[in-house]
């Protein structure tokens, strides 16, 4: 076995960093580089000039300078390493799947005045400063053709001086969000309408400081979930990229495609729910009730086998005994993970999870409250939706011992 030189980056840490083969941490470094006594690193085959003027500035990205390669084993070893830290191994792991640049359908831009212009865009990482977005490598182009005439509205208005802008593509087109700013009086309310004509929004909503309105939509605002189309409400969430969805979506009908009842946990609009009920009666169980609403629409006239429920699955898990009258569950909860849920589900006698997460240190500690319950990781599929980020996802399916 060839020995790796004690100062040879052999790693990317989960905040980024380069870690060498003795256990220091680099700023800056990727797999391959070398530490120099100095500090500094001589680059090695993997490091490559970062793409985009903001880069080590914008908060949004902080692996530009890693190549395909160094970037993939940082998304692998994310979720592989967060599973071994609780003394769990995959039977299977497959090849890591990055979204391509330019793809990000989703963000949320911060603006603030600085005299008579309004700076607009990400913020520095570990700050509040605003990085003013003069080209983005993530952003879809769609979202990113939306920053310049956002900026030159909101300059004209004297009282917008610090906010938020949410942006969303959506079947219709640019689905876009205002916080901080609203419009005073009739010529302001006319221009604000112009300006969404002008761009040919889908939606337009202003916050007044009481919850989002929508003061612009020539037709309902709606996202095509597989083959169903969903109406939209106003900061539902989506999966970042379309194309990290169909990776997501894929492991799971793979996995699930012999399961004839299936329940879908923090089912959201249906992501999930829509793509299996091709083959199998659904459950879908979401806690927003607008979502809900929304999703059972088209389930009930398309007469899709998919039932939705609202539930919050915080304070109020399926126990043990509902879940086992399932052959599979999905679940895909937000960033803190399930723990009260995941617990009912190992005590239950369903055979089949699915578990879709954003976060792999949380999911790790789920994972091993299934495996303690006579689980196995039958597979893994590590997903960089969000890429030259820190930020890493994942699908992963148990299967229980002797089913």
């Amino acid at each position: 076995m060839p020995v790796t030189d004690p100062n040879t980056i052999i790693r990317i840490a989960a905040r980024g960093d380069g870690i060498t083969a003795d256990g220091r941490h680099a700023a800056g470094g990727v797999t391959g580089d070398t530490l120099l006594p100095d500090g500094s690193l001589e680059h090695g085959p993997h490091h490559v000039i970062a793409p985009c003027r903001h880069y080590a500035k914008c908060g949004a990205c902080q692996l530009q300078h890693a190549d395909e390669t160094a970037l993939a084993g940082f998304v692998q070893d994310r979720v592989v390493l967060g599973a071994e830290g609780q003394e769990i191994a995959a039977l299977s792991v497959t090849a890591p799947h990055l979204s391509p640049p330019r793809s990000r359908r989703r963000a949320t831009l911060h603006f603030q005045r600085a005299g008579r212009r309004i700076v607009l865009g990400f913020r520095e990482g570990g700050s509040h400063r605003i990085v003013d977005m003069a080209e983005c490598h993530i952003l879809h182009p769609d979202l990113f053709a939306a920053v310049a005439p956002i900026k030159a509205m909101l300059a004209r208005w004297p009282q917008a001086k610090a906010g938020d802008v949410s942006l969303t593509l959506v079947d219709q087109g640019v689905d876009l969000g205002l916080t901080g700013a609203a419009p005073e009086g009739l010529e302001q309310t006319e221009a604000l309408l112009d300006f969404a004509r002008d761009l040919s929004l889908a939606r337009l909503s202003v916050d007044h400081g009481y919850g989002p309105e929508t003061a612009w939509e020539p037709e309902p605002a709606t996202v095509t979930l597989g083959q169903t189309i969903v109406p939209f409400p106003v900061g539902a969430f989506l999966q970042a990229t379309k194309d990290g969805e169909q990776a997501l979506v894929a492991a799971a009908r793979h996995w699930l495609g012999s399961s004839a009842r299936i329940s879908d946990l923090f089912a959201g609009l249906g992501t999930f729910a829509f793509a299996l009920s091709d083959k199998a009666q659904v459950v879908a169980i979401e806690a927003a009730r607008d979502v809900v609403m929304a999703a059972n629409g088209p389930a009930r006239r398309l007469a899709r086998p998919v039932d939705y429920i609202h539930r919050d699955l915080f304070r109020n898990p399926l126990d043990a005994k509902e879940c086992s009258t399932f052959d599979a569950i999905l679940l895909d909860p937000p960033r803190a993970g399930a723990r009260e849920q995941v617990g009912q589900i190992a005590e239950s006698d369903v055979g089949r999870v699915v578990y879709i997460s954003c976060n792999p240190a949380s999911w790790a500690r789920d994972a091993k409250t299934l495996v303690e319950a006579g689980f196995v990781l039958e597979e893994l599929r590590p997903v960089g939706q969000f890429r030259w980020s820190t930020h890493v996802e994942l699908a992963s399916l148990f299967v229980r011992s002797g089913t």
